[in-house]
């Protein structure tokens, strides 16, 4: 049976120091590989049309950020899914799980647990959490094939927010403080990494932000001269044309 020992704030700076450059130079990277064609083939027009939006800036800002916020979630997601399987790694002698749809196996207790960890609760619709139970099922049978009999749980772990009900069924869903909590035996964890996960933070927001107005600057000069009129306003049907309009044929050569 895995005796749990103390992580330490030293091991959790030293560990969040070593990756979390990771997550702003995706971030930073993602921001520079987008292009205005592509923001403009996603967003909804009529949404942005309802919101009366005047100005061309504008415009590029609202769906720069509607597209970085979403690509931002699963950068930091896959920060957050480190850092819980280092910290079960010390606290457990936990493992990164080379199952299909399982992040992290640890023992604690003498009980087997598999993982499969997401940022918040509300992840999935219920095709996706039907996926993933498939998976635990899937996991568990291969786990007692290969492996000595022994009690083993399924655990959904979100790295925060709450669940309102724990126990599923056929496995848990912890989330915030009681996740945390279960891969580190201790119930302050959740409070401990908030602090070194924001330093330096300034600085790497810094640059983020200038290569942000270059892009909104870049971005407005082309809506301009390839979706505005003459006297400078948004041409809405140009780019609705572009957005949603069926392909012109192409002529066939003769």
């Amino acid at each position: 049976m895995a005796t749990p020992k103390k992580i330490s704030d030293a091991d959790l700076i030293a560990h969040i120091e070593a990756t979390i450059p990771d997550f702003h130079a995706a971030r930073l990277a993602s921001l520079n590989d987008l292009k205005l064609r592509e923001l403009l083939r996603t967003k909804n027009p009529y949404l942005y049309r309802a919101k009366n939006i005047l100005l061309a800036s504008e415009l590029v800002q609202v769906f720069l950020s509607a597209t970085l916020s979403s690509q931002e979630e699963g950068i930091f997601g896959t920060f957050l899914e480190r850092l819980a399987i280092f910290v079960a790694q010390k606290v457990w002698n936990g493992r990164k799980s080379a199952i299909k749809g399982i992040d992290l196996e640890l023992e604690r207790e003498g009980t087997l647990h598999i993982v499969t960890i997401k940022s918040g609760p509300d992840w999935g619709n219920d095709s996706q959490i039907a996926k993933m139970r498939d998976y635990f099922r899937t996991a568990a049978r291969t786990l007692i094939t290969n492996s000595q009999p022994r009690p083993l749980v399924c655990v959904n772990g979100c790295c925060y927010g709450r669940s309102g009900s724990e126990n599923k069924g056929d496995y848990l869903k912890l989330c915030g403080q009681s996740f945390w909590e279960f891969i580190s035996g201790d119930p302050e964890l959740y409070r401990r990494i908030i602090k070194p996960i924001g330093y330096h933070a300034q600085e790497r927001n810094d640059e983020f932000s200038l290569a942000f107005a270059k892009v909104i600057n870049q971005f407005t000069k082309e809506l301009l001269s390839d979706f505005c009129n003459a006297d400078g306003s948004i041409d809405w049907d140009r780019l609705l044309a572009f957005n949603s309009g069926r392909p012109v044929p192409k002529k066939s050569k003769v």
